[in-house]
């Protein structure tokens, strides 16, 4: 078992996700340690008893000295969304590609023991045979899935070559309290529940048919801790994290309720949906909240 008060980073602790895992690490005991520049972060995500490092990973001489005697690293800083990423490439690359790259280096120098890796289903783009496995070839359709895999990639070899632990987690549509309502980080869920505050009908893309693999944050975070603490990981796995069931986005529209309006098509899959049997054999992890239950949460919090 780890030592309680064993000092952990979170690059990104201010955003979604890794606010979560911000909150449940503190609440375990760790000293954590956060590093966010605060561009899609927020301040009032940061748990006042982590530790707020102001930095950008784009610069590594800066963010060096905070992985001083770190014994692990989650790395989830990073400019997500497939459609700003077609439209700003350059600095989706230097955040998302030459970050990681930093942040694989300092926790390399400073002797960290693993380093987890947010990845993203963004990897697999358009698929015909489902579920989606770890072993199916990735074929990314944005700037963005390409920087997750060349992630995903970096981190094999800084395992093979560097001796640091790594482990790579594809999170599945992530859904939770925090998630973006509004703006080009806002996905379907927290972009309907914006709509709805502010009495406006959802827009849906296309006809609405297509399906997501929605995870929710709390298992996110679950599947985290336990990536951290797996015996069975530690080489760049790859390991996929979602629902394990997929809705389509009619459905999710129909849950939170009210009117409906269809707007022109983007360039999206068509469908995702994960095969979730190597984070049971090697995590021991499942997901244990449904979507019916985890939109309900987010109605009584958002639309009340």
């Amino acid at each position: 078992m780890d030592n309680k008060h064993s000092k952990i980073i979170v690059t990104g602790g201010a955003g979604f996700i890794g606010s979560h895992l911000t909150d449940e690490l503190v609440k375990l005991g760790f000293e954590v340690h956060i590093i966010d520049n605060l561009s899609t972060g927020r301040k009032e995500n940061l748990n006042p008893a982590a530790k707020f490092h102001n930095l950008d990973i784009r610069n590594l001489e800066s963010i060096k000295p905070v992985f001083n005697k770190t014994k692990y690293v989650f790395h989830m800083a990073a400019l997500a969304r497939v459609q700003p990423s077609i439209q700003d490439p350059k600095t989706y690359h230097d955040i998302n590609t030459s970050g990681t790259f930093n942040v694989l280096m300092a926790a390399r120098d400073a002797k960290v023991k693993r380093l987890i890796f947010s990845s993203s289903s963004s990897v697999y783009g358009e698929q015909k045979v489902f579920p989606l496995k770890e072993n199916f070839a990735a074929n990314p359709l944005s700037p963005y899935g390409l920087q997750k895999y060349m992630g995903e990639l970096k981190c094999g070899i800084f395992s093979k070559i560097y001796n640091l632990e790594t482990v790579c987690l594809r999170y599945f549509t992530a859904y939770g309290p925090r998630l973006h309502t509004s703006g080009a980080y806002s996905l379907a869920i927290g972009k309907f529940l914006g709509q709805r505050r502010q009495g406006q009908p959802m827009t849906v893309t296309g006809t609405g048919r297509q399906s997501r693999d929605f995870t929710s944050v709390y298992d996110i975070v679950r599947a985290n801790i336990l990536a951290m603490r797996s015996s069975k990981v530690g080489k760049g796995e790859v390991i996929n994290i979602g629902g394990g069931n997929d809705h389509s986005i009619n459905t999710v529209a129909r849950l939170i309720g009210g009117p409906v309006v269809y707007i022109k098509s983007r360039q999206e899959p068509k469908r995702t949906l994960a095969d979730i049997s190597l984070a049971k054999k090697l995590l021991g992890w499942k997901p244990q909240i449904k979507l019916e239950d985890g939109i309900k949460e987010l109605k009584k919090i958002y639309l009340s």
